[in-house]
């Protein structure tokens, strides 16, 4: 592709408009791909130099991209349950924890919207921690609250399998949206400040928990279902009652979900993931020699920039220009969008953006303001609620006995 003058001009004013506004993103899956690739030796995958050929982020990226803070998915595998999926959770924690403390110049562990504002005017990225999947609870608002305490400041409340309490966008319907005990869970988490994660939940579930929650949600890594029709974006609808709800829907960049034309593509390569023994979501040197064999056979459909500025329009159209943000999922999907191969191609959608007329003000909003703030006014929901005392609440207690399953949690 060629680069025009204009190009550049847009480029450069990208970049400008990203050192005031940095890029706040709402999901990079570093922290498994470093459990997955390496059993968490730091040594091994040393993120204060390049690894692009392992990996979509490091350092050096990050601020060439601009990133200013970033949700770290603390995401174990739908199939863990109980325990297991508890402990492998506090390893993930560990990891990021890890990694602040080994690079503490260029990271910076966050917990509130301050520490977000206080490590920008550091010129560090602040670190936050955000739980992929409700399984990661075990089916306890005790455990919720010590995932809190620990750290984490978003709970994505399932991952690609249901839970007891609340169904996911990509298995079969049987809640029907959230169970009594999945409004409990709701409930705990805006006493205790933690942001509400509707990524990978189903449309009723999401409709659920807007309904039940009394503090703004997040979408971490979500996209717009009239734009792509995939059961992992969001409906019109429910953008629309987010406006209301005060949230921000966090556009990711998985062609899969962003581009019509890659979902049939994706499902095959997915099958043949799993016919050569790999998890479909496993992005190990030895997994993706199999889906780069596959893809040379099988040319994919290739999303871009522009892709992802489609989404944004839309969900800007919908939610209005104060409920939207940015959620890669950078190390947690075997390809990317051209122009976004990694941490570094932020500068190129703000770029598009600003192309198709958006204003700084609003690109302000799009990249920083909008994260912080609903951060920020989860916690102010959590203050007002500070005389209220713990939930002591069991799922057998308000759903009746479980039925404990392959996926059990």
């Amino acid at each position: 592709m060629t680069t025009t003058t204009a190009d550049e001009a847009l480029l450069g004013r990208a970049r400008t408009l990203l050192a005031e506004h940095p890029v706040v993103d709402g999901h990079n899956d570093l922290p498994w791909a470093l459990r997955e690739q390496v059993g968490y030796d730091l040594d091994q995958r040393d993120i204060s130099t390049d690894q692009s050929a392992h990996l979509h982020t490091d350092l050096a990226r990050m601020r060439a991209g601009s990133v200013g803070a970033q949700f770290w998915s603390v995401y174990v595998r739908a199939d863990y349950a109980g325990d297991k999926a508890v402990s492998a959770t506090l390893e993930q924690m560990d990891c990021v924890r890890a990694l602040a403390a080994r690079y503490p110049e260029q990271l910076r562990l966050a917990f509130t919207a301050d520490d977000m504002e206080t490590a920008r005017a550091e010129g560090r990225i602040a670190s936050l921690m955000g739980a992929e999947g409700g399984h990661s609870i075990g089916c306890s608002l005790a455990v919720l609250r010590g995932l809190h305490a620990l750290g984490v400041r978003y709970m994505t409340l399932t991952h690609n399998d249901n839970l007891p309490w609340a169904d996911s966008a990509t298995d079969l319907p049987v809640a029907k949206g959230l169970t009594r005990f999945g409004e409990a869970v709701v409930r705990e988490m805006n006493r205790i400040g933690m942001l509400v994660d509707l990524s990978h939940v189903s449309a009723d579930t999401m409709r659920d928990a807007l309904r039940v929650t009394r503090a703004p949600v997040i979408f971490s890594h979500s996209s717009s279902r009239a734009v792509c029709d995939h059961p992992r974006n969001i409906p019109d609808d429910v953008l629309e009652q987010l406006a209301v709800n005060g949230g921000v829907a966090m556009a990711t960049f998985v062609p899969k979900f962003i581009l019509p034309e890659a979902i049939a593509w994706t499902r095959s390569a997915d099958a043949n993931m799993e016919a050569n023994g790999f998890h479909a979501l496993d992005t190990t040197p030895a997994a993706m020699v199999v889906q780069h064999a596959f893809e040379a056979a099988n040319p994919r459909p290739r999303a871009s920039a522009a892709t992802v500025a489609d989404h944004l329009d839309h969900m800007r159209e919908v939610a209005g220009v104060d409920h939207i943000g940015i959620g890669g999922d950078y190390d947690g999907t075997a390809f990317t969008p051209d122009g976004l191969e990694d941490v570094s191609g932020y500068p190129n959608l703000v770029a598009e953006l600003l192309g198709r007329g958006w204003s700084e003000t609003d690109l302000g909003k799009l990249t920083w303001g909008n994260a912080v703030r609903v951060l920020r006014e989860a916690e102010g929901v959590a203050a007002s609620l500070a005389d209220e005392p713990p939930s002591v609440a069991t799922i057998e207690q308000l759903d009746g006995p479980v039925a404990h399953g392959p996926h059990e949690d």
